[in-house]
């Protein structure tokens, strides 16, 4: 197989992930043709079937579960040598690699041109996933960190809270409850809430603020994203509980306002997780030490004008960085 390509790799292992050509072809924003077209390349390389279809599901063949292993390894063998030269750059290069929860697009980009600021050689790759794919490139050692809400517990990893991660109620400027003081969680029951989806980092923070409440609101649609759901609220359809971070735009803008509801807003903790074993590059080492010191300050300096203050648990947040950066160097 003198002339297999990366590329034909990389297709090959996002096909192989989905069992999907066009899953695939959308994580790596190419057509479904295009996919299909590097997948027979390889296979006619291999000189055997990768792939195989069986009533509505598709598998890979015995030659594809063998081609699997070979282009892990082979995308595995580039990560460490990319690694290695790193190393041997330092900190004044290399690539930093780091994936985010979604809600984190919303502000990640400032934090990292501030790093880069001070480290004007480092290239960044910043992938934007929800939670499954965030545990999945953790699980499959694809990036160096990841930053989410709630770290999983079934991992061996290192989870380092670096800033507070204040959640809302938020709901369109002629609603009813807007421009009411203290509003009873109790009343929210009454309210339409529009959801993220089930196991999302947004749906579990919601389920741990309610508490036995939970089950009781009234869930009028589940969606995908942070961007349809605010515009469902805008809509008119109901009231939605989303992260602070993800609702500055529309609040200066007026579309949206947040409820005054009584124990909001709700603090969680964003926290920077990677793999225990994973040896960091020289700059994601550096980049961990920069967010455990400058990120609850600078993210605290991005919130919504106007918006509650955050002082105190970002002092909180700051110092249990310290705490949990010395237990895990």
């Amino acid at each position: 197989m003198k002339h297999v390509t990366l590329r034909q790799l990389r297709v090959f292992l996002a096909a192989a992930r989905h069992m999907n050509f066009s899953r695939a072809a959308e994580e790596l924003h190419l057509t479904q043709p295009a996919v299909s077209t590097q997948i027979k390349e390889l296979a006619t390389e291999a000189g055997l079937p990768l792939f195989e279809r069986i009533g509505r599901r598709t598998y890979l063949t015995p030659a594809g579960a063998e081609m699997l292993e070979c282009a892990k390894a082979v995308v595995l063998r580039l990560r460490e040598s990319e690694e290695a030269l790193g190393r041997l750059k330092g900190v004044t290069g290399g690539r930093l690699n780091v994936a985010v929860i979604s809600a984190g697009d919303y502000f990640f980009p400032r934090v990292l041109a501030a790093f880069g600021a001070s480290h004007p050689g480092v290239v960044f790759n910043l992938t934007v996933h929800n939670r499954e794919g965030l545990l999945r490139q953790l699980a499959e050692n694809l990036t160096d960190l990841a930053v989410m809400v709630r770290p999983p517990r079934d991992m061996d990893i290192v989870a380092a809270p670096f800033a507070p991660h204040p959640y809302v109620v938020v709901a369109a400027p002629d609603h009813p409850l807007a421009g009411v003081r203290q509003i009873p969680r109790a009343a929210l029951n009454r309210e339409r809430f529009i959801m993220r989806e089930q196991g999302s980092d947004t749906w579990n923070s919601m389920r741990e603020v309610f508490g036995r409440q939970f089950p009781r609101l009234n869930v009028a649609m589940q969606l995908q994203s942070a961007e349809t759901i605010k515009q469902a609220v805008v809509a008119g359809f109901g009231i939605a509980f989303l992260s602070a971070h993800t609702i500055a735009l529309d609040l200066l803008a007026g579309q949206l306002v947040v409820l005054d509801v009584q124990d909001f807003p709700a603090m969680l903790n964003w926290y920077l997780v990677h793999n225990r074993s994973k040896r960091l590059p020289p700059v994601a080492a550096t980049f961990k030490e920069f967010l455990l010191r400058e990120g609850a300050p600078l993210i605290e300096r991005l919130m919504p004008l106007g918006f509650p203050s955050a002082s105190a648990p970002a002092r909180t947040a700051r110092a249990s960085a310290r705490r949990q950066s010395r237990k895990s160097q």
